[in-house]
């Protein structure tokens, strides 16, 4: 997985371990530790290593931030494996990986799927139940009074919080 330890990559980490799940993370060195502590097998600085550039292959590969090249993304996955877009850094760049995406499904057969949530009831009792067992759990960066709320989406936007980023009413 990458991009595992912001909000949406520290949910994914725990949902696939909790539904048994092997996690290969990367993140950046300020989030390894929280990234190993909520059950990734193995987490990687991508500072320091490049997990599309290693020769590695995964079954499946579930990039968070959109920053990586779907052609890279595509040779690190196994022959019969799925690449899962989750997101990337601005509408912009949401509108071209996803039409680049489904360009490149429909010419070279290539599993590339772009993620975007379904709510549904089964889907709501599962993340319920995972949540009552504490088999998931938010991870928290830190919270902030809406007046800081400025502060807060900086954090956020730059990368630098570690799971979520609350934004409060109260002071």
């Amino acid at each position: 997985m990458l991009g595992a330890g912001g909000g949406v990559g520290s949910f994914t980490v725990q949902f696939a371990k909790a539904l048994g799940g092997h996690v290969t993370a990367t993140t950046s060195t300020s989030k390894v530790e929280t990234v190993r502590s909520i059950g990734a097998d193995e987490v990687i600085d991508y500072s320091r290593e490049d997990v599309t550039r290693c020769g590695r292959r995964f079954d499946l590969i579930l990039d968070v931030g959109g920053y990586a090249p779907l052609q890279r993304l595509h040779d690190t996955v196994t022959p019969d494996g799925t690449v899962v877009l989750i997101g990337a850094g601005n509408v912009t760049s949401v509108t071209a990986r996803l039409v680049t995406a489904k360009a490149r499904s429909r010419i070279r057969g290539e599993r590339l799927i772009f993620f975007l949530a379904r709510i549904n009831q089964h889907d709501l009792s599962l993340i319920g139940e995972l949540a009552d067992t504490v088999k998931v759990v938010p991870i928290i960066d830190r919270i902030y009074p809406l007046t800081e709320a400025r502060e807060a989406v900086g954090r956020f936007g730059a990368g630098q919080a570690i799971g979520k980023v609350v934004i409060t009413f109260q002071p």
